[in-house]
């Protein structure tokens, strides 16, 4: 906090010292107001969803032009930390898990999952659901959509944890399963789910075709949750699941059989790699291109126990031959959002000798979150929160194509449907 805390006052002061005449001049064109708009039905290649702590959204960029395309708001504003939007196979429908007080930010409590029409982003239903969804930051793994689109799985902590198992199809609550001593839950199959559990196991959740619970089995321990546990942060490419430990140990859940199987662990890191602190950390610090089997790792350099450090780097893995095949430099948020505060980035990207200067003055902070599209030209994308920015960058070759500008206040998650 003290370092986040002196990169704040650094850039207020450079700010103040550039002079308001610095500051870029907003557009003289007036934003329209009361425009009433559709999403194309065709979704972008490069469009991704992003969610936002303080403004209590989740909103939809596209990342070729920059643009911001929409937003759901979703549950009472100030109250939790998860807005976690789910998609429908066909992308038509988008559910998200919410919360609502009767008295804003007290009262009586009301949990609802909301269904949302994928083109107008306007609520279509509301399913009633027990006052029992989680809470907890950033969010990763709240929620599990069925991978026939069917049945949503809600993670709920009481703090006694269970899945409340609800039917999209039919717009109903279905049941509650509880899953003591398990936490999160990821999709294995279009019945099931699975949980991690306190012991370095799974417990696997299958649901019948009327979404009751059909069958609760716990696993063996596939990690070690004292010496060297895993993060929630797992990322899926078809039936494998990839979690990564905090010494960044690779552990694949096969979800393709009627058991899960667990792969061989494998590193991210080299004894060169271990010498110089080399460490996976963020937010969100894994991405997967399922087309490419590439995998991205976020990195930074520090001491044990520092995997929710930003990342200065992303490193890219072959997944097949389980290598390294590139690194790529993060670009320094403090420089992106002077950059563009001070009109450096009128192409989209912060250039120029006044830029460079800056580059060589400021601190970086690091990158928080990652995730990457899923065309045949996908796209990387790197947020941070403090200061809110979003950079793109070519997955394929790590350079930068563009700076997103204003992505929001306190971005938490990136959603590549």
């Amino acid at each position: 906090m003290r370092r986040l805390a002196a990169h704040i006052a650094m850039l207020g002061l450079l700010l103040a010292s550039l002079g308001a005449s610095a500051i870029a001049e907003p557009s003289s064109e007036p934003e329209p107001i009361g425009a009433v708009r559709s999403l194309p039905a065709q979704a972008g290649p490069h469009w991704f969803w992003l969610t936002d702590l303080i403004l209590h959204r989740t909103a939809l960029f596209d990342a070729d032009s920059g643009d911001m395309l929409g937003s759901i708001s979703a549950g009472t504003a100030g109250v939790g930390f998860i807005v976690s939007p789910l998609f429908s196979p066909d992308r038509k429908e988008i559910y998200v898990a919410e919360s609502y007080y009767s008295r804003g930010v007290r009262g009586d409590r009301t949990d609802v999952v909301t269904v949302y029409d994928g083109h107008t982003l306007q609520p279509l239903h509301e399913i009633s659901i027990p006052p029992k969804r989680a809470e907890y930051f950033p969010g990763n793994a709240p929620n599990a959509l069925s991978d026939d689109g069917r049945f949503l799985a809600v993670f709920n902590l009481t703090p006694m944890t269970s899945l409340s198992i609800v039917d999209v199809r039919e717009r109903r609550f279905v049941t509650e399963v509880q899953a003591p001593g398990c936490s999160l839950v990821y999709t294995a199959g279009p019945r099931r789910f699975f949980m991690l559990c306190a012991n370095g196991g799974a417990l696997v959740v299958t649901v019948d075709d009327e979404g009751r619970e059909q069958s609760v089995v716990r696993t063996p321990p596939f990690f070690d949750p004292s010496n060297d546990p895993v993060t929630e942060k797992a990322v899926r490419r078809g039936n494998e699941w990839l979690f990564v430990s905090f010494e960044g140990q690779i552990h694949p859940v096969d979800v393709s059989g009627p058991e899960l199987r667990f792969g061989d662990k494998w590193s991210l890191v080299d004894d060169a790699d271990r010498a110089a602190q080399w460490r996976v950390g963020g937010g969100q610090h894994l991405a997967v291109h399922v087309g490419s089997g590439r995998l991205y790792a976020l990195m930074h350099q520090g001491a044990k126990d520092t995997h929710k450090s930003p990342g200065t780097e992303v490193w890219v893995y072959d997944l097949s031959a389980r290598k390294r095949v590139l690194r790529i430099a993060t670009m320094n948020p403090l420089l992106s959002f002077v950059g563009q505060q001070l009109g450096l980035a009128p192409q989209g990207r912060t250039s120029g000798l006044t830029a460079w200067v800056l580059g060589k003055m400021l601190p970086h902070p690091g990158i928080e979150r990652i995730a990457v599209t899923q065309d045949d030209k996908p796209v990387l994308v790197a947020g941070s929160a403090l200061p809110p920015t979003v950079t793109v960058h070519d997955a394929m070759t790590g350079a930068v194509v563009r700076e997103i500008s204003e992505p929001g206040i306190a971005g938490t998650l990136f959603y590549t449907p």
